[in-house]
């Protein structure tokens, strides 16, 4: 199982946050701390407040005393210095990794709680193997095309990408909320039998009391018609210190922030696209009416599900759309 405690990348972004806390508290600029520590690069403290290197214990301790910093708050940051260094001991806790897939599996490791939306793509911590294979082989094919070929082995990257799935399911498992667009569940996701076993997965999936999956239905429109541009997932941490991330998913690239304002209008998008979705039971529904098509064999599910159709929509004062439930 994946551990209950955040990675080391976020291990060292709140240990960043901290220390310029700690710096500005004792009223002293960037500057003025290597020139009394002595360090030979300002950009070693730079690197170090904005967590982009492996600090040392002995760096922060020189800091700490630099900064007056009490009992308490050296104790605490002495731990999140040994846990943002400990890449090794946490890479343990997962039967197998790749580079590829570290950077999603440290933010999902401590959360409390996921938000992912995807207009085309069901997202890693909800792929069959046979659809993560064909998206991985198929993102290899751009790469060796375009003469930048990918060195790691398509069945590792399927394995470590099951690796990261065992957090849905573990006791302390954060809460999962995913916006689907209908077409990332189209006949273009894969042969048959792999977007069969796709829906199939995702209807038990929707039935964990953590997970909920909403659909999006390609002719609802979202807010005042707003589209959204791309991917994203807002990461929340069970230590309400961890500061919220967002990840957007490009294709090729992946960006992450911090930044408040930028995922601020990330939630709000989120909020409107929740709106707009079908309610989770209807999207079980969806899916297992989508399932039997496939099949060939209809599933009559309203019985059991309810129906599998659009919720009625009105909208508010501010012309938002927001759904009867």
């Amino acid at each position: 199982m994946p551990p209950a405690v955040p990675g080391p990348i976020l291990r060292r972004r709140r240990l960043g946050i901290e220390l310029r806390r700690l710096r500005e508290q004792a009223g002293l600029t960037g500057d003025q701390v290597i020139e009394r520590i002595g360090w030979a690069s300002a950009s070693k403290l730079s690197r170090l407040e904005n967590g982009r290197s492996r600090p040392d214990p002995d760096d922060v301790d020189v800091l700490l005393t630099l900064y007056d910093a009490d009992d308490e708050q050296r104790a605490e940051l002495t731990a999140i210095t040994h846990e943002a260094g400990d890449m090794r001991g946490w890479l343990r806790n997962f039967p197998v990794m790749t580079q590829q897939q570290r950077a999603f599996a440290e933010l999902e490791a401590g959360c409390a709680e996921i938000s992912e939306y995807n207009p085309v793509l069901v997202p890693g911590l909800l792929q069959t193997p046979g659809y993560a294979r064909h998206r991985i082989l198929s993102a290899a094919q751009v790469a060796a095309e375009a003469g930048d070929p990918d060195g790691e082995d398509p069945e590792t990257e399927v394995r470590a990408r099951q690796s990261r799935q065992s957090l849905l399911t573990r006791s302390d498992a954060p809460r999962y909320t995913v916006v689907l667009e209908e077409a990332a569940l189209g006949r273009r996701a894969g042969p048959p039998e792999v977007l069969h076993e796709q829906l199939v997965h995702l209807c038990e999936l929707a039935l964990l009391p953590n997970v909920t999956p909403r659909l999006l239905l390609r002719d609802t429109p979202v807010g005042d018609w707003y589209l959204p541009p791309t991917a994203f997932s807002v990461y929340r941490f069970v230590d309400p210190l961890d500061p919220e991330t967002l990840a957007i998913e490009g294709g090729f690239t992946d960006v992450m922030s911090t930044d408040l304002n930028t995922l601020n209008r990330y939630k709000v998008v989120f909020e409107w696209l929740c709106s707009s979705a079908l309610s989770a039971s209807d999207t079980l529904s969806w899916l297992i009416e989508a399932t039997g098509r496939l099949t060939g064999t209809a599933v009559e599910s309203t019985a059991a599900y309810g129906p599998a159709t659009a919720p009625t929509q009105r909208r508010q004062g501010s012309g938002r759309l927001t759904t009867e439930r």
